[in-house]
């Protein structure tokens, strides 16, 4: 069985856009077509087998998020192979695995996305596209130092999407194994 993970965005952070993964587990079961579907961690890893129709999947689950807890955030979808494929290709395997990060995009980003981070990005941080999935290095200031925030993120972006440490991506790797 092939296996993948669904990522939310920015669920369960400071106390807001709770979604308790129990009670996300249960509307899963019951309300879709979902399999052999768990969770990973509060911050919103949704591991199950590979859906027929992944854009269709993502669909359903932001649709029943929003209408079972009131938040609106993107899923996006990446099967075991993306996962490996975008972890063995990052260019900073020397960073520190809580602060080199992967940012799944739900597409592809804007042309000259990269060049904009580039001009706001602190002297230690490194940033590479690979593929739909951007790595950020933070250094040893770590996220919450950057001028590599949400916002400007979005905006250089053109796309959604959501990060996750190198030690939370490797998991994910293991569990959709």
């Amino acid at each position: 069985m092939n296996r993948s993970v669904l990522l939310l965005r920015a669920v369960n952070v400071s106390g807001r856009n709770s979604v308790p993964m129990a009670r996300l587990r249960e509307v899963l079961a019951t309300d879709t077509d979902l399999a052999d579907v768990s969770t990973y961690i509060a911050s919103g890893n949704i591991v199950c087998a590979t859906p027929k129709n992944p854009d269709a999947a993502c669909s359903v689950v932001r649709s029943l998020i929003h209408e079972e807890f009131g938040v609106d955030t993107p899923v996006i979808h990446r099967t075991h192979t993306q996962l490996v494929a975008s972890e063995s290709a990052q260019p900073f395997p020397e960073g520190d695995v809580k602060f080199v990060h992967a940012m799944f995009l739900e597409g592809t980003p804007s042309a000259g996305a990269v060049e904009a981070l580039e001009e706001r990005r602190l002297p230690e941080e490194r940033i590479a596209l690979i593929g739909n999935d951007l790595w950020i290095d933070y250094g040893s200031g770590g996220v919450h130092s950057t001028k590599l925030t949400k916002g400007v993120l979005d905006r250089a972006l053109g796309v959604a999407g959501t990060a996750r440490n190198l030690r939370t991506t490797r998991t994910l790797i293991e569990l959709t194994a």
